[in-house]
């Protein structure tokens, strides 16, 4: 059994998507659960994607930074937020950008794009959409980091790829990668808790542990707690 290191205890969040209000209702649920802690250390790690296709990814992000400055957290980067770094560089890829769910992230800053925005329009709403991400929230963004390692456990957005040391993958799989990663049973050398590839409930392998729930679709979003050798997901 993968185990965390004594006295710790981990709560595991990953796809929030814009989902702010049912990031709130678990942010009581680890309120309650922390009223139990007592001198064990609590890390909570969130996995990535905390923008795109919910309603409010603005929303999300201060919950999340508020969270940090009263908690210990780890925050991962997901595919998500590495494409708006992309298209705040290289305004052209809104169009791919809405495809993912972008105008929701838009419009929850407060901009409405037109139905096809010309390159004049897409350079204009990346400046008023940099104007409008307070520069707090931008170094969030900027510092969000690509793994977390404890004990046994490996977290990542996406999963890593099979063959490949831990310590030698790159960020591009563990962001984006799906099939070849979620097809294989190997030993990735520690037990990877990852998201990216919604699921209908929490998917417990023998190697890894999806907590993808699809929050934005489903109105579930997941919380795994990991403490010694016992893994719950709730």
């Amino acid at each position: 059994m993968p185990t965390v290191p004594e006295g710790i205890r981990i709560y595991a969040i990953s796809d929030i998507h814009g989902c702010a209000d049912l990031l709130q209702q678990m942010f009581a649920v680890i309120d309650r659960d922390l009223t139990t802690i007592g001198s064990r250390r609590a890390i909570h790690v969130f996995l990535g994607d905390y923008i795109d296709r919910g309603p409010d990814s603005n929303r999300t992000i201060e919950l999340l930074i508020e969270r940090g400055m009263k908690h210990e957290s780890v925050f991962l980067k997901g595919n998500h937020e590495a494409f708006l770094l992309d298209v705040l560089h290289t305004p052209s890829q809104l169009q791919d950008w809405k495809q993912y769910g972008g105008l929701q992230t838009l419009a929850s800053y407060g901009l409405r794009p037109s139905l096809n925005p010309d390159p004049a329009e897409q350079d204009e709403l990346i400046r008023r959409l940099s104007q409008a991400i307070p520069p707090y929230q931008l170094h969030f963004f900027n510092n969000l980091r690509a793994r977390f390692v404890c004990g046994d456990f490996f977290f990542v957005h996406a999963g890593v790829k099979p063959g490949v040391a831990l310590a030698n993958q790159q960020e591009q799989d563990m962001l984006w990668i799906r099939d070849e990663f979620l097809e294989s049973n190997k030993n990735f050398g520690k037990y990877i808790v990852h998201g990216h590839t919604p699921v209908q409930q929490p998917d417990i392998r023998p190697n890894r542990v999806n907590i993808d729930t699809g929050a934005y679709a489903t109105g579930n979003l997941t919380l795994l707690t990991l403490q010694d050798d016992s893994m719950i997901a709730l």
